[in-house]
C-alpha cells in the first residue's frame, strides 16, 4: 500500500448496525494498526503534536507500535492523555493532530485516533492499564516537582474537590491523584464520565470503555463520589470551607430552545434530554427501566452539530424514520465528516438550507407536524460563516411526532450563582486565567464551562493545565 493511502478501520455494515447500539468502528488489528503504523514519517519538526490539545508525543507511540511495543507505547499516551481509549473514539482528530499531518499535501494523514484507540484497548486486554496508570506523570507538574521532595510532600496533605466527572475534571483530578493530592470527585448523575455517558451514544462510545478509564483513577487513590449535585445536595460555601482548592468542570449542558410556536407540544425534546434517557437511562427499556421516551416513528432532528448526528442516528436505531433539518448547506455542517458519512449511510434523509417556524400539535396537544421555510445564504455572520436568510413564501410542512432540537447549550447559572465574587462573562461562561484559575483563589475551572461547547480533548487539556495551576497555587 503506497504512503498516501491509509490502513481502512473495520466497520460494522450499515443494514447491521443501524438495527442496534453496537459500535460501530471495529477497530484496528494488530497487523493493520502496525501496518498504518509504518505510514509514519517520523518528522523531526512534528506538525501533528502541535495540532493535540495536549501535546501527545504522537510519533513516539506511534514509533513503539512499529517496534511491538506496545506497554511503552501505553506509557507514552498515559503520559499526556489519561483516557486514551476515549479520546482515540471520539475526538476531532481530522481538526486537531491529524488536520497538522504532512501526510495531508500527498494524501491521507496518519490515523492517529485508531492508533491511540487501538493501543489503549490492547493495554486493557493484556492487564498493564493500571500499572502504567498509576505512573505517569504529567509533563508540566512533573518539571514543577521534580527537585522539590518536599512540595510533593506537602501536596500529599491537601485535599481538592472537583465538582463534574467529565473530561475537564477526570484530567484535572487524575493528575492530581498521581501526585498524592487527597481529591474527591462529586457527580451529580448515578454514572460517572458527564457528556461521555449522558451525550455520546454507544455506537460511538461504549460505555464500559468510560467505566474501565474512569475507574482507573480509583487505584490513584481519588474518591468518586456520584448522586451529589453540587449546589443542591452540597452548597458551594461548604466545599470552599472544607477543601484546599475546588476545581469546576461542570460542561455546559444546559440546552437552548428555538422558542417557536408549539415547543410546549407532548414530542419536542431538546437534544440533551433525549439522549440522557436514550444513553444514561435506557429508557427505550421502559418499563424494564424507570425512565420513559417517546420514540416516534417519523422524527425531524433540528441542527448540523455532532449532537444532532447523535440524536438523528440513536432514533433511527430506535425505529424511527429521521429526517436532519439543518438552515445552511452540507458544508457548513459543524459536526464531523465521519457522522455525517455514517448517518447518511445508515439512511437518514437531510434537508439542508431549511429551518422549522412551528410545530403543529392536535387536540390532545401532540405534536403531528413541522412547519419549515427554505432558506438561502447570504453575507457573512460574526462566526465567519453566511448567515441563512429565509425564502419568502416557502413553507412546506413535514409529518413528525417526535422532534429533537440540537441546536447548542450553555452554562448551569444556578450553580455558579452560588459562588460568591465568581466571575462570569457575558455568555455567563466562567473566566478564567491560564492556569484556569478564577476571581476566587482557590477556585479553578476548565473545559465548556469556560469555553462553550467545545470537544473532549480541549477539556481535557484544560482539566490539566488547571491541575497545574492547582498544584502552584497549593505549594506556594
Amino acid at each position: 500500500m503506497a504512503v498516501k493511502d491509509r490502513v481502512p478501520v473495520p466497520e460494522l455494515e450499515p443494514s447491521v448496525r443501524k438495527g442496534n447500539f453496537l459500535e460501530v468502528s471495529q477497530g484496528y488489528t494488530f497487523e493493520l494498526a502496525h501496518q498504518e503504523a509504518q505510514r509514519c514519517l517520523q518528522c523531526k519538526v512534528p506538525t501533528c503534536v502541535s495540532g493535540c490539545p495536549v501535546g501527545i508525543d504522537i510519533p513516539g507511540f506511534i514509533k513503539e507500535i512499529i517496534k511491538g511495543n506496545l506497554k511503552k507505547s501505553y506509557e507514552i499516551l498515559k503520559s499526556y492523555n489519561y483516557l486514551p481509549a476515549i479520546c482515540g473514539r471520539v475526538c476531532p482528530q481530522e481538526v486537531q493532530c491529524e488536520g497538522a499531518c504532512v501526510l495531508n499535501k500527498i494524501g491521507k494523514p496518519i490515523n492517529i485516533g485508531a492508533l491511540e484507540r487501538f493501543v489503549a484497548d490492547f493495554a486493557s486486554q493484556e492487564g498493564f492499564e493500571d500499572e502504567v496508570g498509576r505512573l505517569s506523570f504529567s509533563e508540566g507538574i512533573s518539571k514543577e516537582l521534580g527537585n522539590a521532595p518536599r512540595k510533593l510532600t506537602d501536596l500529599r496533605s491537601k485535599k481538592v474537590a472537583v465538582v463534574g466527572s467529565g473530561p475537564a475534571g477526570l484530567t484535572a483530578a487524575s493528575e492530581l491523584g498521581k501526585l498524592g493530592v487527597q481529591v474527591h470527585v462529586y457527580e451529580a448523575l448515578h454514572e460517572f464520565g458527564g457528556v461521555l455517558v449522558y451525550g455520546i451514544p454507544e455506537f460511538r462510545l461504549p460505555k464500559e470503555i468510560v467505566r474501565r478509564e474512569v475507574l482507573q483513577l480509583e487505584t490513584l487513590g481519588v474518591e468518586l463520589i456520584k448522586n451529589i449535585p453540587v449546589g443542591y445536595a452540597i452548597h458551594p460555601k461548604e466545599l470552599l470551607e472544607k477543601y484546599d482548592a475546588v476545581f469546576i468542570g461542570v460542561g455546559a449542558g444546559t440546552p437552548k430552545f428555538m422558542g417557536i410556536p408549539g415547543s410546549e407540544l407532548n414530542g419536542v425534546y431538546s437534544a440533551n434530554e433525549f439522549l440522557t434517557r436514550v444513553n444514561l437511562m435506557k429508557a427505550y427499556k421502559f418499563p424494564e427501566y424507570d425512565t420513559p421516551i417517546k420514540v416516534g416513528k417519523r422524527v425531524v432532528v433540528v441542527g448540523g452539530g455532532n449532537t444532532a448526528m447523535d440524536a438523528a442516528r440513536s432514533a433511527l436505531r430506535l425505529g424511527a424514520q429521521v429526517t436532519v433539518v439543518y438552515r445552511r448547506t452540507e458544508a457548513e455542517m459543524p459536526a464531523r465528516r465521519a457522522e455525517i458519512h455514517h448517518a447518511k449511510e445508515e439512511g437518514i434523509e437531510f434537508l439542508f438550507l431549511t429551518n422549522p417556524v412551528r410545530y403543529i400539535g392536535n387536540e390532545t396537544g401532540k405534536l403531528v407536524g413541522v412547519e419549515c421555510i427554505r432558506m438561502e445564504l447570504g453575507d457573512p455572520d460574526e462566526s465567519g460563516r453566511r448567515r441563512p436568510v429565509p425564502v419568502a413564501n416557502s413553507n412546506f410542512v413535514i409529518e413528525a411526532d417526535v422532534v429533537i432540537e440540537a441546536i447548542g447549550t450553555e452554562s448551569n447559572r444556578f450553580l455558579l450563582n452560588q459562588f460568591p465574587d465568581l466571575k462570569t462573562n457575558k455568555y455567563g461562561y466562567i473566566v478564567t486565567n491560564e492556569y484556569g484559575q478564577t476571581s476566587i483563589p482557590k477556585v479553578f475551572a476548565g473545559g465548556d464551562i469556560v469555553t462553550g461547547s467545545a470537544t473532549v480533548i480541549l477539556a481535557m487539556g484544560a482539566g490539566k493545565k488547571a491541575a497545574e495551576g492547582i498544584v502552584k497555587f497549593l505549594v506556594y
